[in-house]
C-alpha cells in the first residue's frame, strides 16, 4: 500500500562527502578507538572505552556478542571515529579496485561506489533512482577487494543515518555513539555467511510460498477473487497464491472483514484451497480509534499504544482515519498482537502481509510519527526511548509479533509473513518486497540490483512488484518483467488501484503465452529453487546472487546489473531495455545455455538460462500449483566439467511443518562421470533420514553443441549414451 503524496527523501544528515571528510580529518587526531575480537575474523570497534561501556543493546544482532580478546594486530580494516555537529561518524578507507555493495533496500545500480543512502524507513511511493530513503534500513556495506577477498561493515545503530560511499565508506548517524563490527574473509560469500550468523538466518518457508503470487490493490468483492483464480486455472497459467489487499476490511479495520463484500472469508478460503491456491491477507498497524472496535478496545485496556512526548496517546491519520499504533517494542504488546491472529487465521488464511509499517502517517510532512513520541521499550531493546531511536525497527518488531502469532495459531505449519518495512536482521521474521515501484523500464531494470543488494544485506527472500505497481505500463514491459521476475526469489504480480488490469492474460494472447512460459519455467525449476532456499536458510547465502560470486576477482563481473546467479549453478541473463538487444554478458567459460523447449529459446522476453560447468540441477514437471503432481520423474540437467564429472544436490522435505528439524528430509546427491562415450549417473542420500525414493530419473547431458538424454530408476546407475 502507499501514501497519497509522492515521496520526497528525508535527508536531515545531507552534506557532501568531501566536506564531511575535511571535518573528520580535523577530529581524528583526538580519536582513540578501542577494538576487541568477537569471532574468528570479526572485530568490534568503538570510539572509546566509555562508548563501549555505554553502548545500547543491538537491534540488529540475533544475540549479544562476547569479547574474546584483543583484535588481531594485523587486522586490515581500521575504522576512524569522529563527532561533529552532535553526530557521530566513522570513516573506513578502501583500496583502489574495491567494489562496494549491500546497503540494503536501495534503488539504482548493484555497484554502490559513488552513491549515498539515507537510512530512515520511509513510505516512498513513486520512488526513483534519486530517492535516498526507502522503506527499510540496513546499516551495512560489503566491500570486495580487487583480489576477491572481502570485508563487511555493520554500523550497529537504529538511528537515522547517512551512508556515503563517494570517498571510501563514510557513515554518520543521530543518537549516541555506536559500535562498528567488521567481518574479514577471503571471499564475499564468506562475509555474507558470517553476516547471517550475526544477524540471523531466514527460516525455511513453506514450499507454496515459492510459487507465483497474484495481487492487486484490491481484488474486491470476493466474487472478483474467485474470477481471477478461475482465470489462472482455465488458462493453465501456474499460480499458488491470491492476495487480499486492504479493501477486504470493514472500514480498513485490521482483523475485520467487510460484511458486504467479504461476508464469508472462510468459504472463500476453502474454495480457493480446493483449487490449489493459498491466500495471503493484509494487516496494517494503524488501529482505528473507535471504542466499538474490539482491537482498539483491547489495546486501550492494555495501554498498548505509542505515546506522545507529554504522555498522551499518539493519534495519526492512516487509511481508517484517526488511528493509534501498537508499541511493538514491548513484549506484552507483541504477545497481545500475536494473540489476535488465532481467530483471524481460523478463517483459513494462509499467510499475512504487514504493510504501512514504517510507520506511515498521512497529512504530515515527515510522513511518520513525531520523533519525540515515546516507546516504553523493554530493557532487552534498550528501555524506554523516543521514536527517533525505534522508528527504523518499528516494522521489524511488528512482523516479529506477527510471526509469533501465526506460529502460535498454527504450530504445525511454517509461517509466511511479508513486510514492507524492515531493518538489518528482519529476515528472521519475514520476507519482503521492494515497495511501491512504477510500471516503467527503469524500475524493471532496477529489479535485479535491488534484489541482489538485499540478498547481500542478509535478506534472501525478496522480489519486486512484477509489472510495476504505479502506472499502467504496456504488454511489452509486462512480458519482459514477468520473464525476469518469475526467476527472482519472491515472484508476485501486483498493481495499484486505478491502473489497468495486470493479470498475465490482460495484455493479449502473445503476452499471455510469454507469461505462461515464464511461470512454467519457475515451476520446472522449483526442486532446484527449494534446494537453494534450504541452502540460504542454513548458510545465509542469497538465493539470487551477483555474477561476481562466480569469480570475485574478475573485474568484468563487478557491476553486472542485468544478470544474476540463481543459487550457485544457474545463471540468468536478461534484457532490461525495451529494445530486443543482446542479453547480459555471460562469463567466457564454464557456462552452457539450456532451455525447457524450443518456444522458450525463441521468446526474446525470457532471460537466457545457463548451467555451470560441473553442475547437476534437478528439475520437475510443469504444475499449476505446488504439489499438484509428484516429483516423478526427476529430470536432471547435467553439465560435465573438463575432467568429465558433475555433481549436484536435491533437498526434499514435507514442504511444510518442522519435521525437517528432526531429520525428516533427504538430500539426494547426484554424481555424473564420463565413461568412454557415455555418461554414468548415480544417486545416493547424502543427508537426512528419508530413504532414496522409488521413482525414475530422466537425464539430459548438456554437451558443447548438443545434448544427450536417457532415463532409468532412481539410485541407478543411469547411463546416457552418445557423449
Amino acid at each position: 500500500m502507499r501514501s497519497r503524496a509522492k515521496h520526497r527523501s528525508r535527508i536531515a544528515l545531507a552534506g557532501t562527502a568531501s566536506a564531511w571528510l575535511l571535518l573528520l580529518a580535523a577530529a581524528l587526531a583526538a580519536a582513540a578507538p578501542v577494538s576487541e575480537s568477537v569471532g574468528d575474523g570479526i572485530v568490534r570497534f568503538d570510539a572509546s572505552t566509555g562508548a563501549r561501556a555505554a553502548a545500547l543493546p543491538s537491534l540488529c544482532l540475533v544475540a549479544p556478542l562476547t569479547a574474546l580478546g584483543p583484535a588481531p594486530a594485523d587486522f586490515p580494516v581500521h575504522p576512524r571515529f569522529a563527532t561533529m555537529y552532535g553526530r557521530h561518524g566513522v570513516r573506513i578507507a578502501v583500496a583502489a579496485g574495491t567494489g562496494l555493495y549491500g546497503t540494503g533496500e536501495v534503488s539504482g545500480p548493484l555497484l554502490r561506489n559513488g552513491r549515498a543512502v539515507t537510512l530512515w524507513n520511509t513510505d516512498a511511493f513513486g520512488y526513483d533512482r534519486a530517492t535516498e530513503a526507502l522503506y527499510q534500513s540496513h546499516p551495512w556495506v560489503l566491500a570486495v577487494r580487487a583480489d576477491g577477498s572481502a570485508f563487511g561493515v555493520l554500523f550497529d545503530t537504529s538511528y537515522q543515518g547517512r551512508l556515503d560511499l563517494r570517498e571510501g565508506i563514510v557513515f554518520f548517524a543521530d543518537g549516541p555513539e555506536f559500535p562498528v563490527i567488521v567481518i574479514e574473509r577471503d571471499s564475499p560469500r564468506a562475509v555474507v555467511r558470517a553476516l547471517a550468523d550475526l544477524t540471523g538466518h531466514m527460516p525455511m518457508p513453506p514450499v507454496w510460498a515459492l510459487g507465483y503470487h497474484q495481487c492487486r490493490w484490491s481484488y474486491t468483492p470476493a466474487s472478483r477473487v474467485r474470477e481471477v483464480a478461475r482465470g489462472f486455472r482455465e488458462r493453465k497459467i501456474p499460480c499458488d497464491v491470491i492476495w487480499m489487499d486492504i479493501d477486504y476490511m470493514d472500514g480498513f479495520r485490521s482483523f475485520t472483514f467487510n460484511p458486504s463484500t467479504f461476508a464469508d472469508p472462510a468459504a472463500l478460503n476453502r474454495d480457493l484451497h480446493g483449487e490449489g491456491f493459498h491466500t495471503v491477507w493484509m494487516i496494517d498497524p494503524g488501529i482505528k480509534k473507535d471504542p466499538g472496535y474490539f482491537v482498539y478496545h483491547q489495546g486501550t485496556a492494555l495501554d498498548a499504544w505509542v505515546k506522545r512526548a507529554d504522555g498522551g496517546t499518539y493519534v495519526g491519520d492512516v487509511w481508517p482515519g484517526a488511528c493509534v499504533f501498537p508499541d511493538f517494542t514491548r513484549a506484552k504488546v507483541r504477545t497481545w498482537w500475536a494473540g489476535l491472529y488465532a481467530d483471524y487465521l481460523a478463517t483459513g488464511i494462509d499467510g499475512v502481509w504487514n504493510d504501512m509499517n514504517e510507520p506511515s502517517i498521512f497529512h504530515v510532512d515527515s510522513k511518520t510519527m513525531p520523533l519525540d513520541n515515546r516507546h516504553d521499550a523493554d530493557p532487552d531493546l534498550g528501555g524506554p526511548g523516543n521514536h527517533q531511536r525505534y522508528h527504523n525497527v518499528y516494522g521489524m518488531e511488528m512482523v516479529r509479533a506477527t510471526r509469533e502469532g501465526v506460529a502460535a495459531a498454527r504450530p504445525g505449519r511454517r509461517p509466511f509473513v511479508l513486510t514492507r518495512s524492515s531493518h538489518l536482521g528482519g529476515q528472521r521474521y519475514a520476507a519482503t518486497w521492494t515497495g511501491d515501484n512504477t510500471a516503467d523500464w527503469e524500475h524493471l531494470a532496477d529489479s535485479i540490483p535491488m534484489i541482489l543488494n538485499l540478498g547481500l544485506s542478509g535478506q534472501p527472500f525478496s522480489g519486486p512488484d512484477i509489472g510495476g505497481f504505479a502506472g499502467n505500463g504496456d504488454g511489452a514491459l509486462f512480458a519482459r518483467w514477468m520473464g525476469i521476475g518469475s526467476l527472482l526469489p519472491f515472484a508476485r504480480g501486483h498493481s495499484a488501484k486505478g491502473t489497468i488490469d495486470k493479470e498475465p492474460w490482460a495484455f493479449g494472447p502473445e503476452v499471455e503465452a510469454t507469461c505462461r512460459r515464464a511461470l512454467e519455467r519457475r515451476y520446472r525449476l522449483l526442486p532446484y529453487l527449494y534446494t537453494v532456499f534450504h541452502e540460504a536458510s542454513v548458510t545465509g547465502l542469497p538465493v539470487a546472487r551477483p555474477l561476481f560470486f562466480a569469480d570475485p576477482a574478475d573485474p568484468g563481473l563487478r557491476g553486472v546489473d542485468d544478470a544474476f546467479l540463481l543459487g550457485g549453478d544457474v545463471l540468468v541473463a536478461a534484457r532490461v531495455a525495451p529494445e530486443d538487444g543482446p542479453r547480459a554478458t555471460v562469463p567466457d567459460h564454464g557456462w552452457r545455455r539450456f532451455d525447457f523447449g524450443p518456444a522458450d529459446g525463441a521468446d526474446l522476453d525470457l532471460p537466457a538460462l545457463y548451467l555451470r560447468e560441473g553442475a547437476i540441477v534437478a528439475t520437475g514437471p510443469v504444475e499449476q500449483y505446488v504439489g499438484e503432481k509428484p516429483l516423478d520423474p526427476v529430470t536432471l540437467l547435467v553439465r560435465l566439467d573438463a575432467a568429465g564429472r558433475a555433481e549436484g544436490d536435491l533437498y526434499e522435505d514435507a514442504g511444510d511443518g518442522f519435521g525437517y528439524r528432526d531429520g525428516e528430509y533427504r538430500v539426494v546427491r547426484y554424481r555424473a562421470v564420463a565413461v568412454g562415450d557415455s555418461v554414468r549417473v548415480t544417486s545416493s542420500v547424502a543427508d537426512g533420514r528419508w530413504p532414496l525414493p522409488v521413482r525414475r530419473l530422466a537425464v539430459r547431458v548438456l554437451l558443447d553443441r548438443a545434448e544427450s538424454s536417457g532415463d532409468g530408476p532412481e539410485g541407478g546407475p543411469v547411463t546416457v549414451a552418445g557423449r
